[in-house]
């Protein structure tokens, strides 16, 4: 039987926290003028912390410079952390949730500090930016990132809304590939592991001359999946991902460089298979309503039935180009442009109600294309640094969609075919001009302003056709509308800092973020329609970063209390409760305002030559201050369904250690492993107590040889160890036969990789 842990690896992780903290601050209260300046990149001596640089504020600085809570990581990193794609970060950052969407095996869920959106319907825009390479990605779906050529992933907590390409209220994840003209060189990695695993990845960079310079990476990933059908043997949940990136970077003298980028990734998947956790029902015209499945008993054995049959799966074509230039306008201006284009071309089959029942089955196939172009004019002067400039996008979301629902209305136990063909169309154009300008207004004292004007337009068109089977055959429909709707808002920042020394400095900082509205993409009459309004937060922040002058010890805190408004959420209701066939809906309300408060620690200690201890901590109360649901209003009873804000766990933590063991002549072994803690979460903006996963504790363990050249690589690893099971996302539509499906984090699993580096 699998456990959860629940407050051992916490305990561990808030003892380490709190000590390392107060070490910090001693060593930084202690530091004297003298004390020798930290080490650059490249001089780092041994037992040192690498120096990272972030651009968390589009210009290159120190990570314990910017007044940001923003958390980083290089490859290597990556690595240790086992991540293979972007929801490998889970657990590394706090206060963040990031995970595989509901259903899909190709879009992310991510919530930062209580805030994100986890619908992949079309008509919603994301809470949390996803940039690579700073081009903006405007949909979930495609954004589930297989980490084959990446240099670093930078992680910023709380809203973006000055600087940014698109405007998010959450935050942003950044993507660095690998520059050919830093990243020399090559590598070639092949893994194999349980439940069918194999992979292969490649990264091949270099200078062609003094002047160009190339790379060209790749990886093919396959798994067989976690979830079996006992009837039939077939897999689901599986993986086969084709990716390829090709660069070309310029640079013909001093004051010019550039860097054209093609990718390409295929997918194609066997369905996500959720499990439902609660009772599934049909209605029957003469019976009444009829009990299709009884609700689970007994944990949890990774077994499931679908409806679909062979040929039906999840398939995606993602590919992109962009182009970044920068010119040096003589010692102070910098001028960039970065311009790119994208398209994402998807066809899922999403089995809603995970049952071999007809309830909530659905095809959702995209043709996104979006186009975006972004100016920027940087000045760095002795005192004072500015940034200007203008954003422009251009997206195009036609989609096709069908619902099948053969088992939702019964005829005297017979089912009565249901098929429901949508087609629609969602035209954005986004447009902004920004700037932020900071100022040395003393020695020890950095003053940052800035202001960015958003203005958004949406243009949407849907037609949505119904048909009924025998003895309703007479009830088909065709409906269609029209609507079209303009946002724009101002997103000031403000902060201030103040350095102690060379290794500490404090902020306060407020800023404002913006998400435009829509309209209710799944409206199927006149009576659905509807237009729901941005969402708009303000986050004030005070954080305080330290490292020691040895450079052996870094330790950041932050603490920050969001006020956010007009929380766009998707509900389902019945609306004629009681009639003989039901009909349901699922508004979009602008139903809440939230407040959130939090803390946050992330602290890396150097322990000896060889041995790196590190934790990251988030503390959040995160609740509503009001709920504006109309079903509350004519069934009290349902007041509860609000108690909790979904994606927002109280307790986050993590603690990794590892430790590297010289072998003389051969080479190097290293041995490490984390544990990461999560408090109770919920997984619907609808609490329902299936969709409801308790507090957990994950445990990875990892080996790797290094030969003395460094050009062999042997590593080995084991994610959740102890077997946990645990839910991850969930898919609420209770008044389409009371479906509540969740979907859960892999069992235990191991791989081995064999690399080599030339």
């Amino acid at each position: 039987m699998r456990r959860t842990h629940r407050h051992a690896p916490l305990c561990l992780a808030i003892a380490l926290g709190l000590a390392g903290t107060t070490a910090y601050a001693q060593d930084a209260a202690g530091q004297q003028a003298q004390a020798a300046p930290q080490a650059q990149a490249g001089d780092k001596k041994s037992g040192e912390l690498d120096q990272i640089v972030v651009t968390a504020r589009r210009v290159k600085e120190s990570i314990q410079k910017v007044p940001v809570a923003v958390s980083a990581f290089n490859e290597d990193a990556l690595k240790d952390m086992q991540a293979t794609d972007i929801s490998g970060l889970q657990g590394a950052v706090p206060n963040m949730n990031i995970v595989q969407g509901r259903g899909s095996s190709n879009s992310v869920n991510v919530f930062i500090r209580g805030i994100g959106q986890p619908d992949a319907l079309q008509s919603f825009d994301p809470g949390v930016g996803m940039y690579v390479d700073d081009v903006y990605y405007s949909r979930i779906n495609g954004a589930l990132f297989t980490l084959f050529d990446v240099g670093q992933v930078e992680v910023l907590r709380g809203p973006q809304g000055t600087l940014y390409g698109k405007n998010s209220t959450g935050g942003a994840i950044k993507l660095t590939t690998k520059d050919p003209f830093n990243d020399d060189g090559g590598a070639v990695e092949l893994t194999a592991g349980d439940y069918r695993r194999a992979e292969g990845r490649f990264y091949l960079g270099g200078k062609l001359n003094d002047m160009v310079a190339g790379s060209i990476a790749g990886a093919w990933t396959t798994n067989g999946g976690d979830v079996r059908d006992a009837v039939s043997g077939k897999h689901y949940n599986t993986d086969d991902t084709r990716a390829v990136r090709g660069k070309l970077a310029f640079r013909p003298s001093e004051n010019f460089n550039a860097t054209f980028s093609l990718d390409y990734t295929r997918q194609s998947n066997a369905i996500t298979l959720g499990y439902p956790t609660a009772p599934l029902y049909a209605t029957d015209l003469v019976l009444g309503q009829y009990l299709l499945q009884p609700a689970p008993t007994g944990d949890y054995d990774f077994k499931g039935r679908t409806s679909f049959g062979p040929g039906q799966n999840q398939q995606l074509t993602h590919k992109g180009a962009s182009l970044n230039m920068e010119w040096q306008l003589g010692s102070a201006w910098t001028f960039k442009s970065i311009s790119a284009w994208r398209k994402l071309v998807t066809k899922s089959f999403i089995d809603i109600d995970a049952s071999q029942y007809q309830l909530g089955d659905v095809l959702v196939a995209l043709n996104q294309q979006q186009w975006s172009q972004e100016f920027q004019l940087q000045f760095r002067g002795e005192r004072t640094q500015a940034i200007f400039g203008a954003y422009m996008l251009d997206e195009k979301v036609p989609s096709h969609q069908e619902a099948y629902a053969n088992d939702f209305i019964r005829f005297l136990g017979s089912p009565v075919k249901f098929l429901r063909t949508i087609d629609d169309d969602l035209h954005t154009k986004s447009y902004a001009v920004f700037g932020q300008a900071s100022w040395t207004l003393a020695p020890t004292w950095t003053l940052a302003t800035g202001l960015r004007y958003t203005h958004e337009t949406k243009d949407y068109f849907r037609t949505t056709t119904t048909y009924w089977g025998a003895p309703l055959a007479a009830l088909g429909s065709t409906f269609a509308f029209n609507d079209s709707a303009s946002w724009s808002a101002l997103t000031p920042s403000v902060s201030l800092q103040k350095a102690f020394g060379k290794n500490a400095m404090a902020y306060l900082s407020a800023n404002r973020g913006f998400k435009s509205g829509g309209f209710n993409g799944r409206a199927n009459s006149a009576a659905e329609v509807s237009t729901f309004n941005p969402e708009y937060v303000w986050t004030y922040e005070m954080g305080l970063k330290m490292q020691s002058a040895d450079n052996r010890m870094r330790g950041n805190i932050a603490l920050f209390h969001s006020d956010y408004r007009d929380f766009q959420a998707r509900v389902s209701e019945v609306t004629n409760p009681g009639a003989l066939i039901p009909n349901f809906s699922f508004p979009v309300l602008n139903a809440a305002k939230l407040k959130m408060d939090g803390i946050e620690f992330e602290g890396i200690a150097k322990l000896g030559e060889s041995t790196t201890l590190s934790t990251q901590l988030g503390w959040m109360r995160a609740r509503y201050a009001e709920f504006n649901d109309p079903r509350v209003a004519v069934d009290p009873t349902l007041a509860s369904l609000h108690d909790h804000v979904p994606f927002s766990p109280k307790l986050t933590g993590r603690v990794a250690l590892q430790h590297g063991f010289s072998l003389g002549d051969s080479g190097m072994f290293t041995l490490g492993g984390d544990a990461s803690y999560r408090s109770e979460t919920w997984l619907s903006v609808d609490n329902r107590p299936g969709l409801r996963q308790g507090a957990y504790t994950l445990v990875g363990l990892f080996g790797v040889w290094d030969s003395p050249t460094l050009k062999w690589q042997v590593r080995g690893g084991v994610r959740n160890l102890t077997n946990v099971t645990y839910k991850t996302e969930g898919q609420e539509f209770t008044s389409v036969g009371n479906i509540q499906t969740a979907y859960f984090g892999w069992p235990r699993n191991y791989y081995l990789s064999l690399r080599y580096n030339f």
